[in-house]
């Protein structure tokens, strides 16, 4: 067994016990022994799948010019969910922060991702390549937001919370992403079409916003009680 040929062996594991795991934490109680399980291996199956995507597209991007932009593309992709996936696991580690946080792991993940978007966004326009272009702009938005959460204070009390969601929802995007985009064309569909690479990005977005507005609500302070004593004035 070559080498290219074991990376993607571990990589094609790795990615169905990613997909398979990615569900469990959404619905499992959050913060129970289960949820907490299960998204390490989440996050562990995410490392090893990032790790093997760049091995094996990195070596189609340099041996075969004819697929380079689809390459690409998969680099952005691994390199955005797996830096979503680290992020999730260490806001919980500095949920306790009141200023800015300036570890060079964090933000070098950070500015990974965001210089990752930015070159797969520039090549996609040189090479007119819509699944580049169209897709290079979420993880340019991902990487820029997640700097900017580690450089200024926390504005609000349960700030690594929405975060965590954050992070894991947008790896999961990734994830999604990846099996259908892969997957497609046993279904008799391209998975270069626009609606499939972008599709569990509108769905995901749409599902977090909702999910973070729920939890706004659950999280405010409830209304100051209205006191039962009567007003000076009213006794009069």
């Amino acid at each position: 067994m070559t080498f290219y040929s074991l990376a993607r062996s571990l990589h094609i594991a790795a990615g169905v016990v990613g997909f398979i795991t990615l569900w469990l934490p959404l619905f499992a109680r959050k913060g129970g022994a289960l949820h907490r399980r299960m998204g390490w291996v989440y996050v562990s199956a995410m490392g090893v799948v990032a790790f093997t995507a760049l091995i094996l597209s990195g070596t189609r991007f340099i041996v075969d010019p004819a697929v380079r932009s689809v390459a690409l593309f998969f680099i952005s992709l691994s390199t955005q969910s797996a830096a979503a996936a680290s992020l999730g696991v260490r806001v919980l580690r500095a949920k306790q922060r009141t200023t800015a946080h300036r570890s060079v792991y964090d933000l070098g993940i950070a500015g990974l991702t965001l210089g990752t978007g930015l070159v797969t966004l520039t090549w996609g326009v040189m090479m007119n390549a819509p699944l580049l272009w169209g897709f290079a702009p979420v993880g340019i938005f991902v990487g820029a937001s997640t700097l900017y959460y580690w450089l200024t204070p926390p504005r609000e009390r349960m700030h690594w919370w929405f975060q965590h969601m954050a992070a894991m929802v947008t790896s999961g995007i990734g994830t999604l992403t990846a099996v259908l985009v892969v997957n497609a064309r046993h279904l008799g569909i391209s998975g270069m079409q626009l609606a499939v690479f972008l599709g569990p990005t509108v769905v995901g977005v749409t599902g977090l916003r909702l999910w973070v507005r729920h939890y706004r609500q659950k999280f405010s302070p409830p209304p100051r009680a209205l006191s039962n004593a009567p007003l000076a004035g009213a006794e009069r």
